[in-house]
């Protein structure tokens, strides 16, 4: 076993400068009077404006913000399951041959998962239905808003539901599109409102921290409750293989059949509750028809431009209702159940609730017999978590888990809290990978770009015959805080499937192998002076074999970040 004593002199030389930047420099006599000058007013300036945060935050703290029942905002639920629809007239036949099943079909590349977006969008006649955690203005944004203006032109009901962490600013086209007769957007747990400026909403922070740090996860897109998507991605650039600085890996699954009637039903549920405000009570900008008109024209430019260049449309461009009567959509038909968190979780949280989705997972694990594979990019399982692996390892059943490197990661303050289990894991003989930050070409967008790489798809598998997937990762920040959705289907087929892709991802081409340092390691650490680190990551460069002593390709950055975190008392909020 080889290691790079290289390495350990660089992180050495590195520290030393980082010390000599730290020793005091000589100023000249007016420059230390400047200095002087400059911190008194510094002093004075912070002073004055902790005053006016406290002032702010006492009468900010006072007022109530009224429930969203409180506007003018009617009830709806979903289009009845036996309305009668072309989706619903394809489908009829099928699910008579399949009773009590529903079909579904992975959807694992991000031009797969736009494509079928778009054509669920055009597929639905009378509703659609979008719930999603993050939704961004940008290219693929608009390409799917177009879609939905799309659908609403032609006489479909829109309901969009979106979180309020990520809804920083209201844009044009948002807003637009919410004065569309047909058209209705949803903020959930609003942090304010886009009539509020930095300071209302950094104000806010302070004074509902408990409120703030509560978020609709789920992701789900709905067409006539019939097709609905499920799963990790979110709206924007980054989860399509769109983006030239970060790729998503993630996987959704197209459900159809009985079990769309409890997805819905859960939109519902989050569409009706008293944390769904209107975006036009939250929104100064008003729209007239001319500017929701130039709204449509600049979407239908955006389609003609970027339409082709990111794959957004449909290989097949026959109607999905077509596609599913000629049995050209690949369905597979399985027994489902779906779990979802009530909106209550964050309404009225409660210590002693238990999130179904995780609950669920906790039952089907207990019944584990081969193997427990996990992909959850967000890991944090704490020491409730580790027992609940090492008891499955020590009937036998083999546990692997991937999630992402520190390098990989969007998250460094997650890693912080992942990071101490890591040992305790392997100990317990569980498996560990560590998704590579490879550095890919999108497989939409700009020829010749250069993306990095970073993990994102939360899937479950329990003796590659039950597959969970959903919006869940194990943390928890998903067990408490959050909402979640799963599908947990009892398919052998997709599981494997599903599997057959985790296989390939722990692969040492694409992921780390995390495992304990042995004797001789440790050894060869101890002679050269390097740190004695408990943990050893492998993988494979151009047939060449690699081992690391540190988190690798992180930088010492990212790693005096996870330092830090470690030491703050956040790990209930991760």
């Amino acid at each position: 076993m080889v290691f790079s004593a290289a390495r350990v002199k660089t992180l050495r030389r590195r520290t030393k400068s980082l010390n000599n930047k730290g020793e005091k420099s000589v100023q000249l006599p007016t420059q230390q009077k400047q200095t002087a000058m400059q911190r008194k007013r510094a002093i004075s300036s912070a002073r004055h404006f902790f005053l006016l945060c406290c002032a702010s935050a006492f009468l900010t703290a006072c007022a109530t913000r009224p429930p969203a029942t409180a506007f003018d905002r009617p009830v709806t639920h979903a289009l009845p399951a036996t309305e009668n629809t072309p989706l619903r007239a394809a489908l009829a036949p099928l699910e008579a041959a399949h009773p009590d099943e529903s079909g579904f079909r992975m959807l694992s590349s991000g031009t797969d998962a736009l494509q079928m977006r778009i054509a669920l969008a055009r597929a639905a006649t009378k509703t659609l239905d979008m719930q999603y955690y993050i939704a961004n203005e940008d290219t693929t944004g608009k390409l799917l808003l177009g879609a939905a203006l799309y659908a609403a032109d032609h006489g479909v009901r829109v309901r969009m539901l979106v979180d309020d962490l990520n809804f920083k600013d209201i844009d044009r086209i948002m807003a637009g599109l919410n004065s569309h007769s047909n058209i209705e957007i949803r903020v959930f747990n609003p942090f304010g409102s886009a009539r509020e400026g930095v300071f209302e909403r950094t104000t806010n922070l302070f004074t509902q921290i408990g409120h703030f740090t509560r978020r609709m996860h789920n992701k789900a897109m709905i067409a006539d409750n019939q097709l609905a998507i499920v799963g990790g991605r979110n709206l924007g650039d980054e989860y399509f293989s769109a983006s030239e600085v970060l790729q998503f890996r993630d996987i959704d699954v197209l459900a159809a059949g009985p079990i769309t009637a409890d997805v819905s039903a859960s939109f519902d549920d989050y569409w009706n509750s008293s944390l769904a405000y209107p975006l036009r009570v939250l929104n100064k900008q008003k729209f007239d028809a001319k500017e929701l008109d130039q709204t449509r024209d600049d979407l239908r430019q955006h389609w003609r431009t970027n339409a082709d260049p990111y794959n957004a449309k449909p290989l097949n461009a026959t109607p999905l209702a077509a596609q599913i009567s000629s049995r050209q959509l690949g369905l597979t038909w399985a027994h489902a159940e779906f779990k979802a968190d009530e909106p209550e979780k964050i309404e009225n949280p409660s210590p002693d609730y238990v999130s179904p989705p995780l609950k669920r997972l906790g039952e089907l694990i207990k019944d584990a017999h081969k193997d427990f594979l996990i992909v959850s990019p967000y890991f944090v399982p704490h020491e409730a978590g580790v027992k609940a692996l090492s008891e499955l390892t020590q009937r036998g059943v083999r546990v692997a888990i991937l999630t992402n490197s520190l390098a990989a990661t969007d998250a460094v303050a997650v890693q912080a809290g992942y990071s101490p289990f890591r040992v305790p894991l392997l100990k317990q003989g569980v498996e560990l990978y560590e998704f590579r930050p490879r550095q890919e070409t999108p497989a939409a967008g700009f020829a010749g770009s250069r993306s990095r790489a970073s993990l994102h798809a939360k899937t479950f598998m329990i003796d590659r015959r039950i597959l969970v997937i959903g919006s869940m990762n194990l943390d928890p920040r998903s067990a408490n805080l959050n909402t979640e959705l799963a599908l947990v289907i009892h398919s052998p087929q997709l599981a494997a499937q599903v599997a057959d892709i985790f296989d390939r991802a722990i692969e040492p081409q694409q992921s780390y192998r995390v495992t304990l340092a042995d004797d001789a390691q440790l050894a060869y650490l101890r002679s050269i002076g390097a740190p004695l680190s408990p943990l050893v990551w492998t993988d494979v460069e151009n047939g060449v074999r690699r081992t690391y002593i540190f988190d690798p390709q992180a930088g010492l950055y990212r790693n005096a970040l996870t330092g830090l975190f470690s030491l703050l008392p956040v790990n209930a909020e991760l």
